[in-house]
């Protein structure tokens, strides 16, 4: 969790406008999920999201992706991103952890004048063991505070 606040401040190099966001992330599809997020920024356009959720049916869920952003000119203050990273889930009733792989896509928004952050993102998951399948149908909204 430490090297996610260490690095190059994205901001100063006239990046997306900040350089670490921490808040609450919400995640929907098939059962949903919420808890913590915090995104921060290596450079102009890597960026690195740490996630712990919460849900019904578990005691928690752990996650970790790398992000690559690119700004769209015609909005200030929006990008979008690409990029992928894993999640464990671990299960309540003794119904074990679950380990994903997970691809993500979605738009980030730095709101101008004000230290909110904003994003949505599709972020299918799939499952390496328990007896693998996928879950394709998940979406996530985040909201931060930028630092």
């Amino acid at each position: 969790m430490a090297a996610l606040f260490c690095g190059t401040s994205a901001q100063a190099q006239g990046g997306p406008g900040y350089s670490t966001g921490l808040g609450m992330r919400f995640e929907f599809g098939d059962g949903n999920l919420y808890g913590f997020s915090a995104k921060h920024f290596f450079s102009q356009q890597m960026a690195g999201e740490a996630t712990l959720l919460f849900g019904t049916g578990l005691n928690a869920a752990l996650g970790a992706e790398l992000q690559y952003h690119v700004p769209i000119p015609s909005a200030t203050g929006l990008s979008w991103y690409a990029g992928g990273g894993v999640q464990a889930l671990f299960a309540k009733y003794d119904a074990g952890t679950f380990v994903g792989l997970r691809p993500i896509g979605g738009l980030d928004y730095k709101v101008a004048n004000a230290p909110v952050n904003l994003s949505f993102d599709w972020r299918p998951t799939f499952w390496l063991n328990q007896g693998g399948g996928s879950d394709i149908g998940r979406f996530g909204l985040a909201l931060r505070f930028t630092l």
